[in-house]
Formats: C-alpha cells, structure tokens, sequence
C-alpha cells in the first residue's frame, strides 16, 4: 500500500490529492490519503510513502525531518530521505551553482549576522531595481516579499525578524520578466518530462508577505521552451550526482525564470512537496500513478530477492 502523504493542516488544500488517489486506483495500485501529523496512522501497513503535501514542514522542520528518519527504518519514501534533508533548505542552490547550474543569483545571510550591513553589502553588488526577501525554509512564497532599494530600511526590518527566529535568509534580484511572464515549471515523474505548466507573478509591490505554507496563483499550462527543457535536464543530472542517486527521482518540478538576457535560471528544485498541477496537463497524475506502480513492483521483486 502506498500513503500518501499530506498534513493535518493542509486538509482541503491540495488540488492534486483526489485525482492522484483516482488514478493510483485505475493503475491497480491501492493509495491512501494520510497526514505525516497523525499519532493514529499505523505506518507498518504501508510498502512506501509519497510526500504530496506536508506543506507545515517549514513551521516544525525539526519534528518533520524526525518523522521522516522514523519513517525511513519502516517504508520506502519518495523522494528517499536523504534528499529531502538536502531539499528542505534552498542553500542547496549553492550546491548546484557549484554543478554549472545559472541559478538566481543569490546571497544568503545567516542568523549571526547584521541585517543592514548584510543588505547593504547585498544591494552594494546588485543593480537591480528591486530585489527579493525569502527565508531559507520556506513553501508557497510564505514569509517572502519583493522590495523597492528605496525600501531598503523595511527590508532590512524583514531580514531582522527573520534571523532573529534563528532562520536563514535569502537575497536576489526581483526579474522583472516574472511580470511579464510568469515562470515556468517542469514537471517530471521517474526521471522523464511530463508537463510544464506557468505560474504568475506573487509577489506584487508594496504588498505584506505571504503568510500561509500554501499559496494560489495565477496557473495555466505552457509548452516549454527548448531551452528551459535543456536546463531541466542539466539540473536533474546535476542533483543526481549530488545526492548520489542509483535511481531517478520519484518526482521533481523544476521551477525556471528568464533574466534580462531571456536566458532561464534556476529558481527552485522541488523535490519534497510541490504542486503538479494535474488539472492542467489531462492524464499527467495517470501517468504519475503509472510510473509510482513500475517503481513499487520493481521495488517489491528486489526485496523478495535480495538483489539491489
């Protein structure tokens, strides 16, 4: 059997949980809805475990990464722990900038250092007219905000609060082309593109910060472009090598922005709990389903074997 795993908090919240249960029933494969929060759950009765949307991870990272060490000793998740350990903190755009990946450009700062001065130094080197404020643990733009440089004392305020909760920070350009044209996602299941779908713009000026660990945007489907899909494919290679994997990732969305130039960068690699977006590419969580029942019987036939 395989759990699929929400939060007690995001009940009613993710779109993509019914038509995923729905098509894990038509490829044969039994799926049940379970939230990572619930002392009830018997995790024994499950073969593995998908993280669909325990999206109140970045409020109780410790508690969830625990979870997720328990739950490694009992089932097989996907994405395997390992990598959701490395996922769960955007530092690792660092590690793939290392690869070659043209991430964001970024610049964190870390809870032991000076707000403004951090800032200062930050806008010091970067000329563009506004900018980003987002904590290194974060989901759904939640506690992120686009800045003006004239603003810069109330992004300062911003960095403050944040590291004062004990949270890293990230700096980076706000790119103008988001407006314009949103991003772009790619979506991939066992290794292999699916869909890409466009998200709008967020973050509007002068607009509070996000509050909530899910967010609604503006989505409609895309076709990628050849390039953003050669980007994609160099990220995952990159992230395989990183993390050592023997086996393509259960899922990865692939979260791409144009810069002035129009070449796409790195935004996000979501490998623990992103949308997909099934309403928008027709058949897509069927072949999810399809793709997560090869793997588990192919998982099943080397355990009852021994051979690895």
């Amino acid at each position: 059997m395989l759990a699929l795993v929400t939060a007690i908090a995001a009940a009613g919240h993710d779109e993509d949980l019914a038509p995923l249960l729905d098509a894990c029933a038509s490829a044969g494969l039994h799926a049940r809805a379970v939230a990572w929060d619930d002392p009830t759950v018997s995790w024994q009765q499950f073969d593995a475990a998908l993280l669909r949307s325990p999206w109140d991870y970045t409020e109780r990272l410790p508690e969830f990464l625990a979870w997720c060490d328990r739950r490694d000793q009992q089932v097989s998740l996907l994405n395997p722990v390992h990598v959701i350990r490395w996922n769960t903190d955007k530092h690792y755009l660092s590690d793939l900038a290392t690869f070659g990946i043209p991430v964001v450009t970024t610049t964190f700062v870390e809870p032991d250092a000076e707000p403004l001065q951090a800032l200062q130094a930050f806008l010091g080197t970067e000329p563009a007219p506004e900018f980003v404020v987002k904590p290194t643990v974060s989901a759904g733009a939640r506690d992120t905000q686009r800045y003006a440089r004239a603003q810069e004392f109330a992004a300062s305020n911003h960095v403050a609060r944040l590291l004062d909760q004990g949270r890293g920070v990230m700096l980076q350009p706000y790119l103008p082309a988001v407006d314009r044209a949103g991003e772009t996602a790619l979506i991939y299941f066992e290794g292999s593109f699916s869909h890409a779908i466009a998200k709008g713009a967020l973050l509007q000026p002068d607009a509070a910060a996000l509050t909530a660990p899910f967010a609604a945007g503006d989505i409609s489907s895309r076709s990628a472009g050849a390039d953003e899909l050669a980007l994609g494919e160099q990220v995952l290679v990159a992230a395989s090598r990183l993390l050592r994997l023997g086996q393509p990732l259960s899922y990865a969305r692939v979260d791409l922005i144009r810069d002035d130039g129009g070449h796409p960068r790195l935004l996000e690699l979501e490998l623990i709990e992103p949308s997909l977006f099934f309403a928008q590419a027709p058949g897509s969580a069927d072949r999810f389903a399809a793709a997560l029942a090869s793997r588990l019987s192919g998982d099943t036939i080397r355990a009852r074997t021994g051979t690895g």
